[in-house]
């Protein structure tokens, strides 16, 4: 037979609402009890029934996740790193792929935020009134983008960015091309004006190149490569790893090898990154870092807080994609 509450409660000889607060308002039950009462629900095979206790309590114990794009390789870490953090805390999440925004992904994310206790919302690109309208008064949490008023976690690459580029200095390049990421992209301009302000203030004769925006995707990569080739450029810091590996498969179809006849260096070390021949030079994200914050803010969210914003800072990776000129 099913597992059920009144099963539970017979077994250890108490009332079916001692069982059910156990679940639901765990506070309000002695911790021994709740202990005995989890062990034997564990031992029945007892599922938690979600939808019920959401009626009952109000709470549905399910985080809303929403990425801009799953088949970007930034976003399937950062759900891993979410999924996990969750779980310790005794909640499920619903994934939504918001696709490329706009109008639909509004609608998407205001749906979604009916059904959840909060929300995670990755690089989203709406406007900042539509995104505050969308999610409402549900506790939300933003990675990747910083908005006034809705608690954020990013990751500040300015540093490593710096880095990147010194180090592009010192293989002797002086003519470097930024493969911009795309309009609306808050860390594309994050990333832009990084690149920017170390080139203005770096004390080599460096020209800086700059070159889109466009879209986060391979084929947009391999379509500039052609620009690219003929730009003059040594070097390209490329607004992220995906870009930067469409950039490489371009070159190498104009006949240019990397690191012989160009450098390159992405941003965000996803596993694309690692899987490249040679291995891609990157500013690494601190994926499981930003997805467990993210989860604990949005608690402190949901228990009425108001903690601020929260920034980590991703580091410069060496690897086989830089050469000497």
């Amino acid at each position: 037979m099913k597992a059920t509450i009144y099963s539970i409660a017979r077994e250890l000889d108490i009332s079916a609402s001692t069982v059910s607060r156990a679940f639901s308002r765990p506070d309000m039950v002695n911790t021994k009890v709740r202990e005995r009462i989890l062990a034997t629900a564990a031992a029945q095979g007892y599922e938690l029934n979600r939808a019920a206790r959401g009626l009952a309590t109000g709470r549905t114990g399910l985080i809303g996740l929403v990425v801009l794009d799953i088949t970007n390789p930034f976003f399937p870490p950062l759900v891993r790193a979410v999924e996990r953090a969750a779980s310790a805390s005794d909640a499920s999440v619903m994934l939504l792929d918001a696709e490329s925004g706009g109008q639909k992904a509004a609608d998407q994310l205001k749906r979604l935020s009916a059904q959840v206790d909060g929300l995670i919302v990755a690089s989203p690109r709406l406007a900042t009134k539509d995104l505050q309208a969308a999610v409402g008064s549900t506790p939300t949490v933003l990675v990747n983008r910083a908005v006034r008023g809705i608690p954020s976690v990013t990751c500040d690459n300015s540093a490593a960015l710096r880095e990147a580029g010194d180090h592009l200095v010192e293989l002797g390049h002086r003519r470097i091309l930024l493969l911009r990421g795309p309009a609306g992209s808050w860390a594309a301009s994050q990333r832009t004006n990084a690149v920017r302000s170390w080139a203005q203030q770096t004390s080599a004769d460096v020209e800086l190149v700059e070159l889109g925006p466009v879209e986060a995707t391979y084929e947009a990569g391999w379509h500039a490569a052609e620009a690219i080739a003929s730009s003059g450029a040594t070097a390209i810091m490329a607004f992220d790893d995906y870009l930067a590996c469409g950039v490489v498969g371009g070159l190498d179809e104009q006949g240019l090898s990397v690191p012989n006849d160009r450098s390159i260096i992405g941003c965000d070390d996803v596993l694309l990154a690692r899987t490249l021949t040679p291995q891609l030079s990157t500013v690494t994200a601190p994926f499981e870092e930003l997805g467990t914050r993210a989860v604990t803010l949005l608690s402190e969210v949901s228990a009425g807080g108001a903690p601020g914003n929260q920034k980590l800072s991703g580091e410069y990776a060496a690897r086989g994609t830089t050469g000497r000129v």
